[in-house]
């Protein structure tokens, strides 16, 4: 029987009530938006060991506003855009080839927010983009399409597709172990980008969105560099995947050296050899997810899915991969909160949607089960659905959630 379960007696103000993943105690909702205090800030997954792994949190001010409509304030009422923007026409002069080589990295997909950034570097500022892309667990119909639509619309793509055998092996440890299916897929897509900019020389790399915009700490926004935490590692660091030594995985498995190379970080030593530069393009441009989507439709031919994604109320956000629905299904588990949730919080904060409106499209949509590529995946890790329903179960912290007429319930639901 998993904890949560077991603990659904309790009152949801029980002392004895455990919480997981250090999450705080109590469920608090922002006041403007609709995320709660269990919102964790980004992590270097390549050392995320364990459920118990102590995060940080999305901080909350004293009027009960969080730190990412905080930030909002900031880019509405603070930030000289078109300072900004000269800055980044400086940058990019700085780095601009002259022998016709590419001059910076964009890597992504192909979706709404990469395609934005690749065309606007292209056309408004003058670059030759080199785009690289971390081919998905399994491609989407509608993905493998708008990928390939973001190419043919005037772009140079590297595609590349780690070994198959081993990084099913690593979604399933990660789902298994940490109720974490994205996690493999996450290490490489960080990774991609500087292991090319090393292999051809092209230090400059930009990102769509600092994880600031979402509720990682406002300090983290001060400048548009990310911070090589995220890229870059002691050579001889043993890698954490799914919660075990990467090491151990390769030689108990039969897999060969090599094929850890596209999981392992840039030395700092090759950084600084390199001269590499990670920036987020948001740092310059007053980033909004739906005006990207609005510029994709019209220049790189992107397209929306025919159906709503599950979990949520869109047709055009997070639709490459057919794991992408169980991941977020994951952070409802985990955190409370799903796709819908994720989904209203900008666009409340960008002033398309009331909260009032957020409330309603998260109480309709957030639980909802993703079912069309379940089996799939399932099958995708290698294992049975009687697997997948304990892990899911086991992951629920009991100050979140409680079995009660013979369903799931949140204990303290959104309001």
């Amino acid at each position: 029987m998993s904890k949560a379960r077991e603990q659904s007696h309790l009152d949801s103000d029980d002392p004895n009530l455990e919480t997981f993943y250090g999450l705080p105690s109590e469920v608090q909702f922002c006041s403007r938006c609709v995320i709660s205090n269990q919102r964790p800030s980004s992590v270097v997954e390549r050392k995320n060991k364990n459920q118990k792994t102590k995060k940080d949190f999305i901080f909350f001010d004293e009027e009960g506003v969080c730190s990412a409509c905080r930030w909002q304030d900031k880019k509405d009422n603070e930030i000289d855009w078109a300072q900004r923007d000269k800055d980044l026409m400086d940058l990019c002069n700085k780095h601009r080839s002259t022998n016709g080589n590419y001059d910076c990295i964009v890597p992504g997909s192909g979706g709404k927010d990469s395609a934005f950034a690749a065309h606007m570097l292209k056309h408004k500022y003058g670059m030759n983009p080199l785009t690289v892309t971390w081919a998905p667990n399994k491609y989407t119909e509608i993905g493998h399409t708008n990928f390939e639509n973001f190419c043919h619309s005037g772009f140079n793509n590297i595609l590349f597709t780690p070994n198959g055998s081993l990084h099913k092996l690593l979604t399933k440890k990660a789902f298994l172990n940490l109720c974490h299916p994205f996690q493999a897929f996450i290490i490489g897509q960080k990774q991609i980008a500087p292991q090319m900019a090393v292999k051809f020389n092209i230090p400059l790399i930009f990102y769509g969105e600092n994880p600031v915009e979402y509720g990682n700490p406002m300090s983290e926004g001060k400048e548009s560099l990310m911070n090589r935490k995220y890229y870059t590692g002691d050579s001889n660091e043993d890698l954490i995947i799914g919660g075990e030594s990467f090491n151990k995985i390769i030689k108990d498995n039969g897999f060969h050296e090599s094929d850890k190379l596209p999981y392992t970080p840039i030395s700092p030593e090759q950084a600084e050899l390199h001269k590499i530069e990670v920036h987020y393009l948001s740092h310059y441009h007053k980033w909004d997810s739906q005006e990207c989507y609005y510029y994709a439709v019209e220049n790189t031919g992107f397209q929306p899915n025919i159906r709503r994604t599950e979990g949520s109320f869109t047709k055009y956000s997070g639709i490459d991969d057919k794991i992408d629905p169980l991941h977020y299904y994951t952070t409802l588990i985990k955190f409370g909160l799903g796709r819908a949730t994720y989904n209203a919080c900008p666009e409340i904060r960008h002033g398309k949607l009331d909260r009032e409106e957020g409330v309603m499209l998260v109480e309709k949509f957030d639980q909802e089960i993703p079912e069309r590529f379940q089996e799939e995946m399932v099958e995708y890790m290698g294992i049975t659905q009687d697997q997948f329903v304990e892990v899911i179960d086991n992951a629920r912290s009991p100050h979140i959630w409680k079995f009660e007429g013979n369903q799931w319930k949140l204990r303290r639901p959104l309001k």
